[in-house]
């Protein structure tokens, strides 16, 4: 089989949310897509997105690392990952060349699945048939408290055990504990709740407001610090009981090790698309196993559902409904769990309709 074509769009989606219930959609959000042809009629597809006035320049990097490949065959996986490597990524792999070669490999994946009758997450390792996810998304910073106190029992009516709320931007240390407070009390102690700080505080702000909502037993706590202080990662890790969770900011493999090996975090999450796609994710995945840490996914449940079933020890799959107008089909959630497809590949096909009418040129 040979790899004969590759084509990319630009969409614009609305920013609205099937999570969130009465307030002001968020901005739009911009996706490059992929679809990798061969020369015996599979196509895989793909996705990245980065957003803003970057949006083009990474078509244009998918496009030229697309260009490398053709005529190759799409099953090498690691083959045509490290031909791009070694091509390119002197441009990174902070950035655009990470991104882009993200969706590539994701479309290469899919060949493969397709290629041999079997799901993603079975040749990754098929560990189990549906994991757990999280709402994400629906109980942001910008949020009122009040609008919380509504929020999380409705998001438990929709049958998740799990969601994520932010801290951050509260004037007061008591404020910022009220959310927390109030959302525990309105969705009880048997829902999880994680709570993301997308690096805004200190290391001593951290360890001082994680201490005072560790009697709401979190989940988690995300990225506290600045994603690259791994020391202070580590003194927030040792003072809390609550776990310490990091590394969606994280681009390539090694960060993990440098993150891994100073003891920094309890549970480890990777994006996708900063990774550099399935194949260096599942490197990643491989790597917190040695350190007896577990795994979470950050962004796009639709492909990450195959990679956290895939491994034992996969904890949860972040369910941000950003990209699902793109697709005809999405993985079901049943039960605060959601199932992996059991269609070869990806088990996804992209919505043309959606496509059509969120292409921009």
């Amino acid at each position: 089989m040979k790899i004969t074509q590759l084509n990319t769009r630009v969409l614009q989606t609305p920013g609205d949310s099937p999570l969130v219930v009465g307030l002001p959609p968020m901005d739009d959000r911009q996706f490059v897509t992929v679809e990798l042809g061969t020369d015996e009629g599979i196509e895989g597809i793909g996705v990245t997105f980065f957003g803003g006035p970057l949006t083009r320049a990474l078509r244009e990097a998918v496009e030229g690392l697309g260009s490398l490949i053709i005529g190759d065959d799409p099953i090498r996986v690691e083959a045509i990952a490290d031909k791009l490597w070694r091509a390119a990524s002197g441009s990174g792999p902070g950035g655009i060349f990470t991104l882009a070669l993200s969706a590539i490999d994701i479309a290469l994946w899919d060949i493969k699945g397709k290629a041999l009758g079997l799901p993603v997450s079975t040749l990754l390792g098929g560990h189990r048939d549906r994991v757990p996810t999280y709402a994400s998304g629906a109980l942001m910073r910008p949020m009122p408290t009040d609008y919380l106190r509504e929020a999380g029992p409705r998001l438990v009516g929709m049958g998740f055990k799990q969601m994520k709320t932010q801290m951050g931007a509260e004037p007061t240390v008591a404020k910022e504990i009220e959310r927390i407070r109030v959302l525990r009390e309105g969705i009880g102690e048997d829902i999880d709740l994680m709570c993301d700080i997308n690096q805004l505080w200190d290391v001593n702000q951290a360890i001082d407001i994680g201490r005072r909502v560790e009697e709401y037993h979190l989940f988690w706590l995300e990225d506290v610090v600045a994603h690259d202080d791994f020391q202070g990662l580590a003194r927030v890790a040792d003072a809390l009981t609550t776990p310490i969770c990091a590394g969606e900011y994280h681009y390539g493999i090694r960060p993990f090790r440098h993150m891994l090996e100073a003891r920094s975090i309890d549970i480890v999450m990777i994006d996708l698309l900063r990774a550099g796609g399935i194949t260096q994710w599942m490197k990643i995945a491989g790597m917190a196993q040695a350190f007896n840490v577990p795994v979470v996914s950050h962004l796009i449940p639709e492909v990450h559902v195959h990679l956290i079933a895939a491994i034992p020890h996969g904890l949860t799959v972040e369910y941000m409904p950003w990209t699902l107008r793109l697709f005809e089909e999405t993985p079901a959630i049943e039960d605060g769990q959601i199932v992996v497809p059991q269609k070869p590949g990806l088990g996804l096909k992209f919505d043309e309709g959606a496509l059509r009418q969120f292409e921009i040129s």
